[in-house]
C-alpha cells in the first residue's frame, strides 16, 4: 500500500530534526518573534548541547551520540530572548574539518583510516590516552562553581564562555585515573559537585564517586577527590551508567546488564573500530543496585529486574526507606533506535517504537534488609518519558511529587510530548504540538514559590517541517498551559540537543 501524505509528514516530524547538520554558527544574539508573554521574573540563560552536524564533509557519524558538539544558548531579560549557537572548538573537529571528513573515532562511528599512521601509531598513544580519544563532549553541560563545562562521558571536558559560548579550555581528569564519567553530575547546595566514574584502582577497573570540593577561588578540577570506591559486580565488564544517584545519606549506583568489556574496548582502539562494539546486553542478568553510605562507606547491594536506563529521575529517603525513581527499558534497544540508519530505515523497522518505549517506575528498599536482599520495581505512570527534569534546586535528593519529561511519539504527527507526572496521584499531563519536536523540558521557579511545581518550563523547540528555525517555549509548570514562545529563523538548519542547564541572572532585581 503507498503511503499517505500523513504517513510522510509523521515520519519527516520524528526523524528529521535528529539528522541535521548546522552549517552557520549564530555568534552574535539573534532576535526572535515572541508570541503570548515571557513572565517577566524569568531572567537568566539556558544553555544547551547537543549534535550539531551528523555530517563531516562527504563522510556521516553512524549515531546521533557522535555528532558534533553544538552549543545553544538562550538568554532571557525583560519578557525577550535572543538565540546564539556555536560549535565546541575541540580538537576532535578542528582534526575533523581540516580532512573534511571524520578522522577521529567516535562511539559508533569509525574514522576514515589515516594511510600514514600504522597499528603502531596507536599503541603509542596508549600513553598519552588523553589525546588517543575524541574529545567531542556533546552530551551535557554543567557548572562547576562560577565556571560551566561542556562533558561527554568520556575522560575531557571543557570550560566554556556562557555568554559568548566560546570553548575555553580542555580538563582531563586521568589525571586521577579516571577513565570516564557519567554525564550527569550532582550539584550540591553547598556548591560541591559529585559524580561517578570509571577508574584504575591498584591496577583494577573500579566505579569511583568522586567529589569536585567547592572554592571560589582556583579551579574545582585541581582539587577532585576519589571518595570512595565499589568493585564492579563483573571485574572486566562494568556496568554502563549515565547517571546516578543522591540523598542525604546515600549515593545510588545502578549496575545494569549492559557492560562495557576494556579487553574488547582495548582491541577496538587498536584495530579503529568504534566503541560501541564493546558494549554488551547481558540479557539474562538481572539489575544490581548498590547503596553506599556516604558518611561511612559502607556498601550494600540489592538485586531487582533486569532493565535499561539512562536517566535517574529522583531518589529520596523516607521511613526507613530508599526510593528510586527511574526511567526504565526492557532492554538496551534504544541505542540501537539512535543509530543514523536505523533513524533513516525507521518505516521498515516495525519494532522501532517499541525501541523507544521507556516507562517511569519506582524501587523501595527497606533500609534495614540485609545485603543481596531482592527488591521489586512498580509503574509510576504508564506513559513512555525520558530526560526527567525536577526542581533540582529544593528537591534533589528528597521526597518530591512532580517530575517533567520528554515523549517520543513514533509515527505520530506529533514530534515528542512535554509531560508532567503526579508521583503521587499517577496523574499525567501531556502538552504537544501537530509537527513540533520539544526538548527536555528545564524547570524555573519562581521567585518566592511556595509549591513545588509553581515555575515554568523551558524547552528548546523544533519543527519537522521548517529546518531553519527553532524557538524558546515557556511552559506553566503547574498545568502546561503555554505561557509563550519566541521564534527564530537561524541561517542553516536548526539541530536536536540533548541535556541543558539554566542559569539565573543573578544580578537581576
Amino acid at each position: 500500500m503507498p503511503k499517505t501524505k500523513i504517513d510522510n509528514f509523521a515520519t519527516q516530524s520524528w526523524t528529521t530534526p535528529m539528522l541535521r547538520t548546522c552549517t552557520q554558527e549564530i555568534k552574535n544574539p539573534l532576535e526572535g518573534k515572541i508570541t503570548g508573554s515571557i513572565p517577566s521574573w524569568l531572567q537568566g540563560t539556558l544553555i544547551r548541547n547537543g549534535s550539531g552536524a551528523i555530517k563531516i564533509g562527504n563522510s556521516e557519524f553512524g549515531h546521533v551520540f557522535d555528532g558534533s558538539a553544538l552549543l545553544h544558548r538562550f538568554s532571557i531579560k525583560g519578557g525577550r530572548a535572543t538565540y546564539q549557537c556555536r560549535f565546541l572548538d575541540s580538537k576532535t573537529l578542528r582534526k575533523n574539518r581540516a580532512a573534511n571528513r571524520i578522522v577521529v573515532t567516535e562511539f559508533a562511528t569509525e574514522a576514515v583510516p589515516d594511510p600514514c599512521h600504522t597499528i603502531f601509531d596507536r599503541i603509542s598513544t596508549i600513553f598519552n590516552p588523553a589525546e588517543a580519544v575524541t574529545d567531542n563532549c556533546g552530551i551535557s553541560v554543567c557548572p562547576f562553581g562560577d565556571q560551566m563545562y561542556a562533558m561527554t562521558e568520556y575522560t575531557n571536558v571543557y570550560k566554556i564562555d556562557p555568554e559568548s559560548l566560546d570553548t575555553l579550555e580542555k580538563k582531563s581528569l586521568l589525571n586521577s585515573l579516571i577513565v570516564c564519567h557519567t554525564a550527569h553530575p550532582h550539584v550540591m547546595k553547598n556548591g560541591d559537585v559529585y559524580n561517578i566514574a570509571l577508574g584504575v584502582v591498584k591496577g583494577l577497573l573500579k566505579h569511583m564517586i568522586v567529589k569536585f570540593p567547592y572554592t571560589e577561588k582556583g579551579d574545582m578540577f585541581d582539587l577532585v577527590e576519589v571518595i570512595h570506591t565499589v568493585d564492579s559486580r563483573w571485574l572486566l565488564h562494568p556496568s554502563y551508567m549515565h547517571s546516578f544517584g543522591i540523598t542525604e545519606n546515600y549515593f545510588i549506583i545502578i549496575e545494569q546488564p549492559l557492560a562495557i568489556s576494556y579487553l574488547n574496548s582495548a582491541v577496538s582502539y587498536l584495530t579503529n573500530r568504534p566503541f560501541s562494539s564493546s558494549v554488551l546486553w547481558y540479557d539474562d542478568y538481572e539489575t544490581q543496585i548498590v547503596l553506599i553510605n556516604r558518611h561511612t562507606g559502607e556498601q550494600t547491594r540489592y538485586t531487582t529486574e533486569t532493565f535499561f536506563f539512562m536517566h535517574i529521575i529522583n531518589c529520596f529517603e523516607l521511613d526507613s526507606q530508599l526510593i528510586i525513581d527511574v526511567c526504565s527499558y526492557k532492554d538496551a534497544k534504544i541505542i540501537d533506535a539512535l543509530y543514523v540508519e536505523a533513524i533513516k530505515n525507521i518505516n521498515s523497522n516495525p519494532d522501532y517504537a517499541k525501541w523507544c518505549q521507556s516507562q517511569a517506575k519506582r524501587i523501595e528498599i527497606p533500609l534495614n534488609s540485609p545485603n543481596n536482599s531482592r527488591v521489586e520495581m512498580s509503574v509510576i505512570a504508564d506513559i513512555p518519558i525520558e530526560t526527567p527534569r525536577i526542581n533540582y534546586e529544593l528537591y534533589n535528593g528528597r521526597p518530591y511529587r512532580y517530575f517533567y519529561g520528554m515523549g517520543p511519539q513514533v509515527h505520530s504527527i506529533y514530534g515528542g510530548t512535554i509531560i508532567k507526572v503526579d508521583t503521587k496521584s499517577g496523574e499525567v499531563k501531556t502538552w504537544c504540538e501537530v509537527d513540533a519536536h520539544p526538548s527536555e523540558p528545564v524547570f524555573v521557579a519562581r521567585p518566592d514559590a511556595q509549591d513545588e511545581d509553581d515555575g515554568v518550563l523551558l524547552s528548546a523547540l523544533l519543527w519537522g517541517s521548517d529546518e531553519n528555525a527553532t524557538a524558546l517555549l515557556v511552559l506553566d509548570a503547574r498545568d502546561l498551559t503555554e505561557l509563550g514562545r519566541v521564534r527564530f529563523t537561524t541561517p542553516s538548519h536548526a539541530p536536536k540537543c540533548f541535556h541543558g542547564w539554566y542559569l539565573p541572572d543573578t544580578n537581576s532585581t
